[in-house]
C-alpha cells in the first residue's frame, strides 16, 4: 500500500473519531445493511427497515381484505398529495406542491411541456444541459417538437448566461450525474427569471443528500426519483414540484382521469384539480408508493442540514483516503474539491474502470461504473459510515496496487 504508517494511523484516528460523534449514526439502525460498504446510493438506496412490514399489511389487510374499501379507508385515493408533502421539505417546500406518482421521465414531460404553455407567445426555445442524463434530453427533445420549439444544449455553467428572450424553459440537473458536480440553482433560477422564462430542476442526484431550496429561491418546477438518497426502492414512484403561484397556470399535456377536478362524476369535459392534484395522471401505483411513504419514515427526524454536513465530511475524507492509499497517477477526481460544487458523490477517472469495479464488489466494496473510464462512489450520509470510507479507499488501493 501507497500509505506511510504514521499517515494510516492518522485517517484511522480520524474516522473513529467522526464515527464516535455522528449525530445520525443511530439513523443506520433504520436500514437492513449487511458487511460490505454500500457506496451506491446514489443509484440505489439501501432497504428501511419499515418497509417490509408495511407492505405485509397493504398486501394482507388493505388489500386482502379491505379490498376495494382502501381507496378511502386506507387513504389510498390521497396518497399522491400526502407522500409529496413527506417528500417536500427534504427539497425546501411547503405543502400542497409536491405530487407524488409516475416516473421522472413522465414528470419531466409534464413539466417541460406545461413550462412552454406559460412562458407565452414569441417563446420558441428550450434549453437543455448537455451533460444531462440521456432521458431528460430524450423527453425535452421530444416536447420542444411537440410544442414547436428548438431545442439547444448548453452547459449547465453557462445556463444562466445563454437565456434570452425567446427561452421559454431550462432544464438543468441540479448535480451531474457522472461528476458529482453540484450546480448554481439560485443563480440559474435568477437568470432565467430576468430572462423572462422559467425553469425546470431535476432533483435526482440531490434530494435528501442537500439543501435544495425550492421555495427560497422561487423555483417554478422541479422534478426528481425516490429510489436514490430517498431510499423509495427500485422503481418508486418519482415525483413533481409545481410552485403555487404557478399552480393555476400549470396545464398538463397529460390530463388523465386523476387529475380532474371531479374524478367520479366521469365528465367528457376536462376541468383541471386545483392544487398539486394536478400533477397528477391515472391511477396511483399503490404498492410502490405506499413503499416509499414507509421508506421516507427514516427521515422522522433528521434535519437536512446535518445531512449536508456529514456528506461534505465523508466526501472530503474519501478524497483524502484516496490520495493516501492509492498510487499516485491511477485515479483522478472529476468531482469538485470546493464544497459549494459538490454533490454527495465521489466519481474517479481510472483506466480499466469497469474491472477495477468488479474487483471492488467481489471485495465488498459496492459502487458503480460508468462508461467509459469513471467509477462512481455515493455517499448516503443516513447509513454510510467514516469507517466504510476508510475501508472503501484502502480496498481501492489494494485493487489498483494488483493491477500494476
Amino acid at each position: 500500500m501507497s500509505e506511510s504508517l504514521p499517515e494510516s494511523a492518522m485517517l484511522t484516528e480520524r474516522a473513529e473519531r467522526l464515527d464516535a460523534a455522528d449525530e445520525l449514526a443511530k439513523v443506520r439502525d433504520r436500514f437492513e445493511l449487511d458487511d460490505a460498504v454500500y457506496l451506491d446510493g446514489n443509484s440505489l438506496g439501501a432497504l428501511p427497515s419499515a418497509v417490509a412490514p408495511r407492505l405485509q399489511d397493504v398486501i394482507a389487510r388493505e388489500w386482502g381484505s379491505l379490498r376495494i374499501r382502501s381507496w378511502d379507508e386506507s387513504g389510498w385515493w390521497t396518497a399522491p398529495e400526502r407522500v409529496g408533502d413527506r417528500i417536500a421539505p427534504l427539497i425546501g417546500a411547503a405543502p400542497g406542491q409536491v405530487v407524488a406518482g409516475d416516473s421522472t421521465s413522465v414528470n419531466v414531460f409534464k413539466a417541460v411541456v406545461a413550462a412552454v404553455r406559460m412562458a407565452g407567445a414569441g417563446r420558441d426555445e428550450v434549453l437543455v444541459d448537455a451533460a444531462t442524463f440521456p432521458t431528460d434530453g430524450y423527453i425535452a427533445e421530444s416536447a420542444a417538437r411537440m410544442t414547436g420549439c428548438r431545442i439547444r444544449a448548453v452547459a449547465a455553467s453557462d445556463m444562466a448566461a445563454e437565456a434570452g428572450p425567446r427561452t421559454a424553459v431550462a432544464l438543468v440537473n441540479h448535480v451531474d450525474y457522472r461528476t458529482g458536480r453540484l450546480h448554481d440553482l439560485p443563480g440559474v433560477t435568477a437568470a432565467a427569471h430576468a430572462a423572462g422564462a422559467l425553469v425546470v430542476w431535476d432533483l435526482c442526484h440531490s434530494a435528501g443528500a442537500l439543501p435544495v431550496g425550492l421555495d427560497e429561491h422561487g423555483v417554478d418546477l422541479a422534478i426528481g426519483c425516490t429510489y436514490k438518497y430517498l431510499n423509495g426502492g427500485p422503481g418508486a414512484p418519482a415525483y413533481l414540484y409545481v410552485r403555487r403561484e404557478l399552480q393555476p397556470r400549470f396545464d398538463s399535456p397529460l390530463p388523465g382521469w386523476n387529475s380532474h377536478r371531479d374524478p367520479f362524476a366521469m365528465e367528457a369535459a376536462y376541468r383541471p384539480a386545483q392544487g398539486s392534484a394536478r400533477g397528477r395522471v391515472g391511477t396511483p401505483e399503490i404498492l410502490s408508493l405506499l413503499a416509499l411513504d414507509a421508506a421516507l419514515d427514516v427521515w422522522d427526524g433528521v434535519g437536512i442540514e446535518a445531512v449536508r454536513a456529514k456528506s461534505l465530511a465523508l466526501t472530503d475524507l474519501f478524497l483524502e483516503c484516496v490520495a493516501a492509499y492509492v498510487p499516485a497517477g491511477l485515479v483522478e477526481s472529476t468531482t469538485p474539491a470546493a464544497h459549494e460544487h459538490r454533490g454527495s458523490q465521489v466519481a474517479l477517472r481510472c483506466a480499466g474502470a469497469e474491472e477495477v469495479m468488479r474487483a471492488l464488489i467481489a471485495r465488498g466494496v459496492v459502487g458503480d461504473f460508468r462508461p467509459p473510464d469513471i467509477l462512481r462512489f455515493g455517499f448516503t450520509p443516513l447509513y454510510t459510515r467514516y469507517a466504510d470510507v476508510l475501508r472503501a479507499a484502502r480496498t481501492l488501493g489494494s485493487v489498483l496496487e494488483g493491477n500494476t
